[in-house]
């Protein structure tokens, strides 16, 4: 199933970028996702690359209040992605480029359409089954392996729990805290501040 792609330019950050290689990452709310949006930054940060967090949406993304208006569950996988940017950064970090993607579709075929090129890199937060159940055909990170034409990059939301583990013993900031340099790689600076 091929997704219909939308771009979103709310929230949207822009910086300089020597390139137009791309580390697109998955955004679905869940801990492995936010875990997977934290390397992501990093490593467009060290690749100078664009950012583009993919939030996928389906007409059976329904409740328990029945099915919704299309607009409505587009809009709402918007917000999915400005809130892990506000829950992992406290907003959009500076210094980076990115292109926010709302995608009508599964998230394996929406985040492997976003790929333009072998030198893009797909990081995908992965939860905590077992490595089969992972590249299983029918799952997200089985169908990037099988169809996606550049590296992809599985993140485990144990990284970081890692992360934050050692952060609340040693007193150190939180990885997500402003300005901080984790472990992952350092965040962007703003432009223009070298």
């Amino acid at each position: 199933m091929t997704g219909t792609t939308s771009g979103t330019t709310s929230g949207t950050t822009t910086g300089t970028t020597s390139g137009t290689t791309r580390v697109i990452v998955g955004l679905s709310g869940s801990l492995g996702s936010l875990a997977a949006l934290y390397r992501a930054v990093a490593e467009a940060a060290r690749r100078e690359a664009v950012l583009v967090p993919v939030a996928a949406w389906s007409p059976s993304d329904g409740d328990q209040r029945g099915p919704r208006p299309l607009s409505e569950l587009e809009h709402a996988a918007r917000r999915r992605i400005d809130t892990a940017f506000e829950q992992a950064f406290g907003g959009y970090p500076a210094g980076l480029v990115i292109h926010p993607l709302t995608v009508r579709g599964n998230a394996g075929p929406a985040l492997v359409s976003a790929v333009t090129g072998p030198a893009d890199r797909l990081v995908i937060g992965i939860g905590r089954h077992g490595r089969l159940g992972r590249l299983l055909p029918g799952s997200v990170l089985g169908h990037c392996h099988a169809h996606a034409s550049c590296p992809v990059v599985p993140v485990s939301p144990s990284e970081l729990l890692e992360r934050l583990e050692l952060s609340a013993r040693s007193g150190a900031p939180l990885p997500f805290a402003a300005g901080h340099h984790g472990a992952g790689g350092s965040l962007p600076r703003p432009v223009g501040v070298r």
